[in-house]
């Protein structure tokens, strides 16, 4: 190997493990402080002395995480089931059907996602409140979501993301399959269900990730459209640890490492379709 090469390559993994470095030491920080005291914590030490197991019982049971944790779990359960069933659906009719307007109606739905987050928050807001028209459900709601499931749910119902990158997978599978689906007596939906998603495992989990996280990560919506802890989720309940008195900061870091074990679950159990999902999109427009 020349000289050449090794020192392109010596740089190359300079970079890697540079930014590698870079992207652990937050998590190493995280982790370390939720093993600390407060006074270590305030010194700002790198490593606990002594590790405190007892932050995480602490944490759980000073955040009331049990309640937390369940209500994520519901909200992120229930938002996943509806935006696979509108990103799969869009999706194919993207991919698969033509219809008048198909590549206009998908520009425009491709520009929302050039909209930033922060500027659909007060319109989506005055939608569950129910200030532009009265949302559906029990009598007992008054035209509102607020503070219900619904108003943490059916907004994030439909991305424009996750069509985009399941219309890219399905755009690529060969027409034969539909021919000879329909020379069986197979209609779209039949199609769908028995050839196209057993095809699409791959992109079909990418958006399942995505969207957990998007959702277990929730933050500012919850905080926004509730105002009790009936429904707040585990990313609201790690404010409790925040005071006029200043942070708790080593139950905050334990609460923090507590709400990212099932994402980290998650991925592992799935990286494998994750990494296939992300290199067999975007491929073809």
């Amino acid at each position: 190997m020349s000289i050449t090469k090794i020192i392109s390559r010596s740089m190359l993994y300079l970079v890697l493990i540079s930014g590698a470095t870079i992207a652990v030491i937050p998590f190493f920080w995280m982790v370390s402080t939720s093993f600390m005291t407060l006074g270590e914590t305030i010194n700002r030490v790198y490593l606990p002395k002594v590790p405190q197991i007892q932050n995480y019982i602490e944490a759980w049971q000073q955040a009331r995480f049990e309640k937390y944790f369940m209500n994520s779990v519901v909200i992120t359960g229930v938002t996943l089931i509806g935006l696979l069933i509108t990103s799969i659906l869009a999706a194919y009719a993207f991919a698969k059907i033509k219809f008048f307007g198909r590549e206009f109606i998908f520009g425009l739905l491709l520009a929302t996602m050039m909209i930033p987050e922060s500027v659909t928050l007060i319109p989506n807001f005055l939608m569950v409140k129910g200030a532009i028209f009265p949302m559906p459900g029990p009598a007992a709601w008054r035209g509102s979501w607020l503070n219900q499931l619904p108003s943490l749910t059916v907004p994030f119902m439909a991305n424009a993301f996750s069509i985009f990158l399941l219309r890219q997978f399905f755009i690529k599978i060969p027409e034969e399959y539909w021919d000879a689906a329909r020379l069986d007596g197979a209609g779209h939906f039949r199609y769908l269900l028995q050839i196209v998603l057993p095809m699409s495992t791959a992109p079909v989990m990418t958006v399942v990730i995505f969207s957990f996280i998007s959702s277990w990560n929730a933050f500012l919506w919850p905080l926004l459209v509730t105002t009790t802890d009936r429904w707040r989720p585990l990313m609201v309940g790690l404010y409790s640890f925040v005071s006029e008195a200043g942070p708790e900061t080593h139950l905050l870091m334990a609460g923090a490492v507590i709400t990212l074990i099932p994402v980290l679950v998650l991925y592992f159990l799935t990286q494998k379709q994750f990494t296939e999902g992300i290199a067999a999109t975007g491929i073809k427009g």
